[in-house]
């Protein structure tokens, strides 16, 4: 049974209906809902929800980014990993004696998967035809819509560093980002969606579109080629699972890096988790060096399945799991190395329908607007996956062509024997394996509905191995880590560090009294993002 109060600063309620769509921003989440009105399901409500959202928060997608989803069909659940390959004329030569990949420009490109993703959804699970899923984010990019604050502070952060990019001009007509309030209009971009949505997605690997991103790209001197862009294909892939106190989490197997939250959520089946306290700093000190230890073989261990060198299974072994939770000392912190086990700026949205269908989906520019590289004339701005690859020579995430990068961008899902139960996800970097942890520690361990559960203070483990705290951590928390040995820095208000959660949970019929299924959705108040029922 959840527990409907709201303990946790924040002015939202959670929303209730039959069909619902959870996204970062309300005009995004108003185009899944006209997708349902339209005769829609949950996955036409996701994907129109999704194609809005590269042109209302640019700052966070786009066209030329990757996607990834988690489909619960009414019957069992699904996997799409749509993230690309990098240039098949890509070396280890090419970034010798680089600490690490460029983080801008065209040497952090790889190939956009997120639109084979939107069709390969679409002609398998959806009702709608495929043009009718772009008619408002069509009508955002023509008719312009007004820019809101939190997107107005990221554009402008991009833009100072990203202006000397090739084409992002396009995204700075003015020569500055637009302003709060300011309608954004990018004709461009519709004709491109336009393009997109009659061709199947055709034109963005084998047709015009593909034509003018490969000859842009050979302008500068970059790899990526019209060949590169029409061997990308869309994956079904069979989802990984950890299971916690009668739950399984669900992920998509590398080269996400959901195995992360998978091993760290594992262990806590180790630790004196209930013995501790709600909101303790002791709950917290174990929730973060759970995260550590997955950390630790998650960069050493996971890249592009073909090319990794331990089995996944090996990794969520419970055996494994086991022996890496008792390194944790529940008095203390700790400094973790990999173990080794046996041989063998995105956005995200979940949506559900009353026939039961549940889409966890998330999709990225990565870095902000991605690598800076705008093609002419189409609106697209590409990604900066490439600086998921490492320089070192014989890791198994080493750059090398025609081969996928460690992802940060990853779904989420939650059944409790076999059952659904949640779809959700927090998007931002490494946060999100670190916020899956804690969106099912709070839903499944204390009980929370899903915008309590949002609202939650959190923490993180930055880039660069520090702790960092919302300000909303209570001041005995802080001090409790800080008696374990943390080195905690508490972050200003309203930073962007923490990411953005939507989460939809089913509820059971007992409460609904009701064949039909039926929902509660949180969306962050971190952001824009806003849950719409229909």
């Amino acid at each position: 049974m959840l527990n409907w109060n709201l303990p946790f600063a924040s002015a939202r309620q959670p929303v209730l209906a039959r069909n619902i769509v959870s996204t970062s921003q309300p005009l995004a989440a108003q185009a899944g809902a006209q997708a349902f009105a339209r005769g829609g399901n949950a996955i036409d409500a996701a994907l129109a929800a999704a194609i809005a959202l590269t042109v209302v928060e640019p700052t966070m997608n786009g066209i030329g980014g990757d996607a990834f989803a988690l489909v619960w069909d009414g019957e069992e659940l699904h996997g799409l990993n749509s993230s690309g390959r990098s240039p098949a004329s890509w070396t280890a030569e090419r970034f010798a004696g680089l600490s690490a990949m460029p983080l801008r420009g065209w040497d952090s490109v790889t190939v956009p998967g997120g639109v084979a993703a939107w069709h390969a959804l679409s002609e398998r699970f959806g009702n709608l035809p495929f043009e009718q899923l772009f008619v408002d984010a069509i009508r955002y990019a023509r008719e312009g819509f007004p820019v809101s604050p939190v997107i107005a502070r990221q554009w402008e952060q991009a833009g100072n560093e990203l202006h000397v990019q090739p084409g992002f001009n396009e995204f700075m007509p003015k020569g500055r980002a637009p302003r709060t309030g300011e309608i954004w209009q990018f004709e461009a971009q519709a004709r491109t969606l336009e393009d997109i949505a009659a061709t199947n997605g055709e034109s963005f690997y084998r047709g015009d579109l593909a034509r003018k991103i490969a000859a842009f790209a050979t302008e500068h001197g970059a790899a990526l080629s019209a060949d590169d862009l029409a061997a990308h294909r869309a994956e079904w892939v069979r989802p990984v699972s950890s299971t916690y106190a009668g739950h399984e989490v669900h992920e998509i197997p590398p080269n996400g890096i959901g195995m992360a939250a998978l091993m760290a959520v594992g262990m806590m089946e180790y630790l004196p988790y209930a013995q501790t306290a709600m909101g303790s700093a002791e709950r917290m000190h174990l929730e973060i060096e759970a995260m550590r230890l997955a950390f630790a073989d998650a960069h050493e261990h996971l890249g592009d399945a073909q090319h990794m060198r331990v089995q996944i299974d090996a990794l969520l072994d419970p055996d494994y799991l086991r022996a890496r939770a008792r390194t944790i000392d529940p008095e203390k912190a700790g400094t973790y190395g990999p173990g080794q086990p046996p041989s063998g700026g995105t956005v995200y949205l979940a949506a559900a329908d009353a026939q039961g269908r549940m889409v966890s989906f998330i999709q990225s520019n990565y870095k902000g607007f991605g690598s800076g590289v705008v093609v002419p004339g189409t609106g697209i701005a590409l990604h900066n996956r490439g600086i998921g690859f490492v320089t070192t020579p014989g890791h198994v995430n080493q750059v090398a062509g025609g081969k996928r990068p460690l992802h940060s961008i990853i779904p989420a899902f939650l059944t409790r024997g076999g059952k659904p139960v949640m779809a959700f996800g927090v998007m931002g970097g490494n946060m999100q394996p670190q916020g899956h942890l804690q969106m099912v520690m709070r839903v499944v361990a204390e009980g929370w509905n899903p915008q309590a559960a949002s609202d939650a203070p959190r923490w993180r483990i930055d880039d660069a191995g520090q702790l960092i705290l919302e300000p909303s951590v209570p001041a005995q928390v802080v001090e409790g880590l800080q008696r374990m040995g943390h080195q905690p820095r508490i972050m200003p208000p309203d930073n962007l560090e923490f990411g953005s959660a939507q989460l939809v949970t089913r509820l059971d019929a007992d409460i609904s009294g009701t064949t039909d299924a039926v929902y509660a959705a949180g969306s962050d108040h971190r952001r824009d993002g806003q849950a719409v029922g229909y």
